[in-house]
């Protein structure tokens, strides 16, 4: 689980540069995004060490190397390539969620599998590449709010993929259960996906918009650091429920 969650946490974000227009933004900040997600990955591939072969090793190599060359690129003067190597770099770790989906036999491959994995990287990745930018106006207070606001437009789009994916699976569960022989653990399990997951980072992202609109930085950055915390409860909540359900809860 923690390689998932790394996996996907690196992937996402890597992959949450693609909506971003790098003109207006300081480079360091693509810089830091591939740092964390070579960090990322590292940790990935030192819990999958007994697990892995020669195919799933040169991945994550490919996705590490990338992603260091994504950290020196991003350190150059005007970047050369830079948007080229995020999308490689993405395309890398991907392929390193898919490797991870088949060699450790994960039960979503029979649900959405892949789809599990990139709206959960994406979920991730958005929410935390958003608290960042915010954080990057401290440094930079003169930058545009452009950056800021189609992060989070784009966290809006992934919550409500997430959700309608989650109905999907619920509606799968439900129709393979009587409503009396419902497992009480794993309702429980998923009132705290839905309110901690999906309610709660709603609400808040809601709340970020606006203050980003106003320009009020520092306090959408202090509602994003609570968005992240959701957001990461809400995927470790939805991975428990896979391994319990085999199903996209």
């Amino acid at each position: 689980m923690i390689a998932t969650v790394c996996l996907r946490l690196a992937a996402g974000l890597v992959g949450s540069t693609l909506v971003l227009d790098p003109v207006p933004i300081p480079p360091r900040f693509f810089r830091v995004q591939h740092l964390v997600a070579l960090a990322l990955t590292a940790v990935a591939a030192f819990f999958l060490r007994d697990l892995i072969a020669g195919p799933g090793w040169a991945a994550l190599g490919g996705a590490m190397a990338l992603c260091f060359v994504g950290s020196i690129v991003w350190h150059v003067d005007r970047a050369p390539g830079g948007p080229v190597v995020n999308l490689l770099a993405t395309g890398a770790l991907l392929v390193c969620l898919v490797m991870l989906d088949l060699m450790t036999e994960n039960p979503g491959l029979e649900n959405m599998g892949l789809a599990d994995d990139l709206a959960s990287a994406a979920m991730m990745g958005l929410a935390t590449t958003s608290m960042l930018m915010g954080h990057s106006y401290l440094i930079a207070p003169a930058m545009t709010m452009e950056p800021l606001l189609r992060l989070l437009a784009a966290l809006g789009l992934a919550l409500v993929v997430r959700i309608a994916m989650a109905c999907f699976g619920l509606w799968q569960w439900t129709e393979a259960h009587a409503g009396n022989n419902l497992d009480t653990e794993t309702v429980a399990w998923l009132v705290v996906r839905w309110l901690v997951g999906f309610v709660a980072p709603a609400v808040l992202g809601w709340l970020a918009w606006e203050t980003a609109r106003i320009r009020s930085t520092q306090s959408a950055t202090g509602i994003l650091y609570v968005v992240v915390i959701l957001v990461l409860l809400g995927e470790l909540t939805s991975l428990l429920l896979l391994e319990k359900t085999r199903l996209v809860l």
